[in-house]
């Protein structure tokens, strides 16, 4: 049974739909883990027909489950993007049977190449980098890989808290380009304040990176969930946006929604159709059914479930 009964004759748009925001969330993409995935009955009762799924590969998950649940959203109708995180990866060969079990049982053709929220490398691989210098992917015929963005730094790549590695490392991906037959964007970290995030987006372009922009954006959760989370991932100065409303009791119990933030970037690319954001990208902190939920609520023709 479909989680919402949408019916086409009615043409009035659900509660906090906007056309720039329903815009702005067209073909929006959403983060799984096996662990997570397990707990939802049917997606297609919670996303729209083809929705790009990407999901994370944590530390200690064995690639199995990655490959199982990969294969489930396949099968249900979505674009399946794994992570692939250099520093877990041993060696080129175990890069090169995941390729191969991914093909093999999920028909995946996506990934997201990191390098991994571990210190100390497994094995060979400690960047992206390495990883599409390898040639597995277009190889294997591979039709789009995306890397990460960090709007706000990451003091994992620059501990002393500048853009000097992360911006050399983002020349050379934009540089591979050329050297690739699989379409490339940027995936990035979260964040929740709309002008650094606009800053880092017309800074990119300025500097000649012209690859598209999939901007994280956090879905709905409690304050402290996204505190927490936000301090471990090294979320910048939009963190400020969390702390100012923490003191404010009135809102320290309700669950955070990305309205705000949302809103303004899409108000920003309806009036700037260049702007080098291209789609959304939702991390669902607080549940992906709840994160999905807002999105039917928020997003109109572009949240849709399948089975509406």
């Amino acid at each position: 049974m479909a989680l919402l009964n949408f019916k086409r004759k009615d043409t009035g748009a659900p509660k906090g739909v906007t056309p720039e925001v329903e815009a702005f969330l067209q073909d929006y993409s959403i983060e799984v883990m096996p662990r997570t995935a397990e707990k939802v009955d049917n997606f297609r009762d919670l996303l729209p027909g083809g929705t790009r799924v990407y999901i994370a590969h944590i530390e200690g998950t064995p690639i199995e489950d990655m490959v199982s649940t990969a294969a489930r959203l396949n099968d249900d109708g979505f674009q399946v993007m794994p992570h692939f995180p250099a520093r877990i990866i041993k060696d080129k060969a175990t890069l090169a049977d995941w390729i191969a079990r991914y093909q093999g049982e999920a028909d995946v053709k996506q990934a997201l190449l990191l390098a991994g929220g571990v210190t100390t490398p497994h094995g060979d691989f400690d960047s992206s980098m390495q990883l599409m210098e390898t040639g597995f992917f277009d190889a294997a015929g591979f039709t789009r890989l995306h890397v990460a963005g960090h709007p706000e730094g990451n003091r994992d790549i620059d501990p002393d808290g500048g853009t000097g590695n992360v911006d050399a490392a983002l020349r050379w991906k934009n540089d591979f380009q050329s050297r690739t037959d699989a379409q490339m964007a940027l995936a990035t970290q979260f964040a929740f304040d709309a002008k650094p995030i606009i800053a880092w987006a017309d800074g990119l372009k300025a500097a000649g990176i012209t690859l598209p922009v999939h901007i994280g954006i956090a879905g709905p959760a409690k304050l402290q969930t996204l505190i927490k989370f936000a301090i471990a991932c090294g979320v910048g100065p939009s963190l400020r946006v969390l702390q100012k409303r923490a003191l404010d009791v009135t809102k320290l119990l309700l669950p955070y929604e990305p309205t705000d933030v949302l809103n303004d970037l899409a108000a920003h690319k309806a009036a700037n159709p260049d702007f080098n954001i291209s789609n959304v990208h939702f991390f669902p902190l607080g549940g992906i059914k709840t994160n999905a939920t807002w999105a039917i609520e928020n997003g109109g023709s572009a949240a849709v479930p399948a089975n509406a």
